[in-house]
């Protein structure tokens, strides 16, 4: 029988879906540019709640550019005509939204569209920062109202323990270099977590910890840092959700020694 670390797979079956009540972002309509039967990601997040890369791709592949926007007008006017409110276009699904080779052009059509039927909502992309070194996902973040960018530890050890990136020159000073040059326009998320993986403990809320990620969102300096813990289960087991008090705690010292915007959710 399998481990159910190796069979959780809590997938999204289509490109467009929801929307959503989102705990962050309000009312949300979420577009899926990876599989809809499988996981395509740069990190394998002992977290993911769409499970471990370890399940395969599936069948479908990456949607087109086509696809995607056709679907996303159809919903679109759809719930414009039934009078549904809209907060929020969010870019997410099953692993990096911005590995889809044409992530750029998805995001202008977005905007498009957007602009078509809800102007007032925003358009999200929620990415892990692995292909900050391109020009053209960069271009394309730069558009989006909300640029949310993964930071789980300044420390390259822990990423790698939290994160899993399949990169072997992923690191957390590259990462880090790379979201500062948005000069300040993203969103820097991180999840706060602790337990046990592999014999092996995992706490992203001791003193050095926060200590090397509060430097990271100075040299950032992101227009909003939120950050959060575990919601729902997770592939790997033995991993602790951080309390909400503890949250607001590390929240409130962030806040004192950065000066920047921080929410807690």
């Amino acid at each position: 029988m399998l481990n159910f670390a190796v069979m959780q797979r809590v997938l999204f079956h289509s490109t467009i879906f929801g929307p959503i009540k989102s705990r962050r972002l309000g009312v949300s309509l979420g577009v899926n540019l990876t599989p809809d039967d499988g996981k395509i990601c740069s990190f394998d997040c002992l977290y993911c709640e769409a499970g471990f890369n370890a399940q395969g791709p599936g069948t479908t592949g990456f949607p087109s550019r086509e696809k995607v926007a056709c679907m996303l007008e159809s919903r679109l006017k759809n719930m414009s005509e039934a009078g549904e409110p809209l907060d929020v276009i969010t870019f997410s699904g099953n692993g990096e939204p911005t590995l889809h080779p044409d992530f750029a052009a998805v995001i202008d059509d977005t905007i498009r569209l957007r602009d078509l039927y809800y102007p007032c909502a925003k358009v999200s992309v929620l990415s892990n920062s692995t292909r900050l070194d391109r020009a053209d996902v960069c271009g394309a973040l730069l558009k989006v109202d909300n640029n949310i960018l993964k930071l789980d530890s300044a420390l390259t050890g822990t990423i790698r323990l939290i994160d899993r990136p399949c990169s072997p020159s992923f690191t957390a000073e590259r990462v880090i270099d790379e979201m500062s040059r948005f000069n300040g326009q993203c969103v820097v998320q991180t999840m706060f977590l602790r337990g046990e993986y592999n014999g092996r403990m995992i706490d992203n809320t001791v003193d050095a910890e926060v200590e090397a990620l509060i430097e990271a969102y100075k040299r950032i300096a992101p227009r909003e840092i939120m950050i959060y813990s575990i919601d729902r289960k997770t592939p790997a087991e033995g991993l602790e959700k951080i309390s909400k008090e503890e949250l607001e705690r590390i929240g409130e010292r962030i806040r004192r020694e950065t000066g920047l915007n921080v929410r807690v959710s």
